[in-house]
């Protein structure tokens, strides 16, 4: 699988970073391709003390994001799915208006017209209705809005549980499920699959 990870400006850099460590245990059945705004690397700075090049160094190929010129800008070229993980507000909008000003936003755009999975880990909160508008209208092109919302039924014991279980989901949203991954038992006690 190739599989997009674009990391934005949104408070919450670890879910790009963990979804980027946990597809990279994979390397037998995941490519991984990274783009990180400039807002994504202050923010990951920042929030875990991470560069740029550690970032790229998780990944199997990586772009700046100026770069609209590059492969993932091109529908001949064949990915799997795309995760903005995490997703800031702008990006999310430029993204439901067709507003392709970066390659995070064109290769949203292109994953969407070739009717490619996209996920947007949207990190806001409260909302308001433009938001809400712009999240209907990528529901309706097919997008799949997945905000980090921590569930609690696994007995999250940290603030590393609560990441994991939502980068956990987005790799199933993805088609690229982790083996460790949990999930709910009916109300039995819940366990790894």
């Amino acid at each position: 699988m190739r599989i997009i990870v674009a990391v934005t400006g949104a408070s919450g850099s670890i879910y790009g970073w963990r979804l980027l460590e946990k597809l990279r245990a994979r390397p037998e059945r995941v490519e991984t391709h990274l783009i990180l705004t400039r807002s994504g690397e202050r923010t990951a700075l920042l929030e875990m003390g991470k560069t740029a090049a550690d970032f790229r160094a998780l990944a199997n190929h990586w772009y700046p994001v100026e770069d609209i010129g590059c492969t993932l800008a091109s529908g001949s070229y064949s990915v799997d799915a795309m995760a903005i993980a995490p997703c800031s507000i702008h990006t999310m909008s430029a993204v439901a208006h067709g507003i392709s000003s970066n390659l995070v936003v064109r290769a949203a755009d292109v994953t969407l017209k070739e009717r490619r999975r996209l996920v947007l880990m949207v990190r806001e909160s409260p909302l308001h209705l433009g938001h809400l508008r712009s999240m209907t209208a990528l529901a309706e092109m097919g997008a799949v809005l997945a905000p980090p919302v921590p569930a609690f039924y696994h007995q999250p014991q940290t603030v590393a549980d609560i990441v994991e279980h939502s980068v956990d989901r987005v790799m199933a949203l993805l088609g690229a499920a982790a083996e460790d991954a949990r999930s709910w038992q009916g109300g039995q006690r819940e366990q790894k699959r």
